[in-house]
């Protein structure tokens, strides 16, 4: 008991003076993020492998070697974690259900929060320590909830990584720990990264959190556990929104780093950089870079009047059109001009249809290059035209 007790003391004495030593350290990971060391292809990276991608777009804006298939340590949790939110999402578990640890899960090691087997915490409450903590125990406990056993969630994440075109990718666990054969890109990193973010922003709420704590309930009392952020650019970046860290002995140093500034949220995976430090200083520069080259501008938000289109046998002349959802492109800072368009109306809709019928297409290129196309659709609808209707026609014609 009292050995219990030192080892929980012990873990949250550290987790401490690792905060208390990021915080000495927070003002050279600052100077390092001047946008100093860039060229025209982008910053230098030293890591084995880095992807720059913007969220909404999906565009890579710097790449290095993103197809090298490495281990990826404990980022393999950003799968884990896009298969949690979307099995509730779809109703298979609520955040408040209890979760009972396994033996399994208990044993994993790394990185953890010492769960023990049979304790049981809620689903909100493993999902939080494995995106503050990554704890290896806890993703591996909701990898058994989920998949009924960690062989049967496995199956899931390598079932989702090819859904999303994951070709770099085999996943042989749930929580990142090195095993021969379990690897990723980033390429990869970045692709699952994004589907996480996007699909599912509340993550941030536990993503951006620098401290918190968990409360062990088992058959020995209850004790307050502290989590600490593994991600350190949450502390010192500006805008830093997530995600996830991962470093073992083969996979060295890697991160997913994603940030927002004027409504612009990027990507950074660096993988394999040779030390801690690195790690966050690569994707520092990486972050620098997008910000300071990029911009988000609107090509158009949905709703916006495409101008009227002819009706043929429907009981109106014609209809108004919109388009029929917004979009968005990055473009070079200063090089707005770049953006141009190409609506391709249809010459007319022939009733009866409902409104929301297509009627053509808005077509957006930047610098020549396509960058998106938007259906452009009825705002009303228009019904077959009937015999009043024809003689209206006919009446207005010889007016005319």
């Amino acid at each position: 008991m009292i050995a219990h007790k030192f080892i929980r003391l012990t873990a949250g004495v550290l987790a401490c003076v690792f905060a208390i030593g990021w915080a000495s350290v927070g003002a050279a990971y600052a100077q390092e993020a001047d946008g100093s060391g860039l060229n025209a292809e982008g910053p230098d990276i030293a890591a084995e492998s880095a992807v720059l991608m913007e969220a909404s777009t999906g565009e890579v804006l710097y790449e290095k070697n993103p197809h090298k298939a490495l281990p990826p340590a404990s980022i393999t949790k950003i799968m884990t974690l896009l298969l949690i939110y979307e099995n509730q999402k779809a109703g298979k578990f609520g955040w408040d259900d209890m979760v009972q640890v396994s033996q399994h899960a208990a044993s994993m090691g790394g990185s953890q929060v010492f769960l023990e087997p049979g304790e049981e915490q809620t689903a909100a409450d493993l999902t939080k320590c494995i995106v503050i903590a990554s704890a290896n125990d806890a993703a591996v406990a909701m990898a058994e909830f989920i998949g009924q056993s960690e062989e049967g969630f496995v199956k899931m994440m390598n079932r989702r990584a090819k859904e999303l075109g994951m070709e770099d990718t085999v996943f042989l666990n749930a929580c990142g720990l090195d095993t021969s054969g379990h690897v990723s890109s980033a390429h990869d990193i970045a692709i699952m990264s994004r589907e996480l973010i996007v699909n599912f922003p509340e993550i941030r709420e536990y993503t951006t959190i620098w401290m918190d704590t968990i409360t062990h309930k088992t058959r020995k009392g209850e004790s307050e556990f502290g989590l600490t952020n593994t991600n350190k650019l949450i502390k010192w970046y500006s805008g830093a929104t997530g995600l996830k860290t991962g470093s073992t002995g083969l996979a060295k140093y890697c991160v997913s780093a994603t940030a927002e500034r004027d409504g612009m949220e990027l990507i950074a995976v660096i993988m394999a950089a040779p030390s801690n430090t690195e790690r966050f200083q690569e994707a520092m520069k990486l972050l620098d870079y997008g910000f300071g080259s990029y911009e988000k501008v609107s090509l158009c938000q949905e709703g916006e009047s495409c101008g009227n289109i002819s009706v043929l046998k429907g009981n109106v002349d014609f209809v108004e059109t919109k388009t029929a959802k917004s979009l968005w492109a990055l473009v070079k800072k200063g090089d707005e001009s770049a953006v141009t368009k190409e609506e391709r109306l249809y010459e007319s809709l022939t009733a009866p249809f409902e409104a929301g019928e297509k009627a053509g297409e808005a077509v957006y290129f930047v610098n020549g290059n396509e960058a998106g196309r938007v259906d452009i659709v009825s705002c009303s609808p228009a019904e077959k035209a009937g015999i009043d209707d024809n003689m209206r026609k006919i009446l207005k014609s010889w007016v005319a």
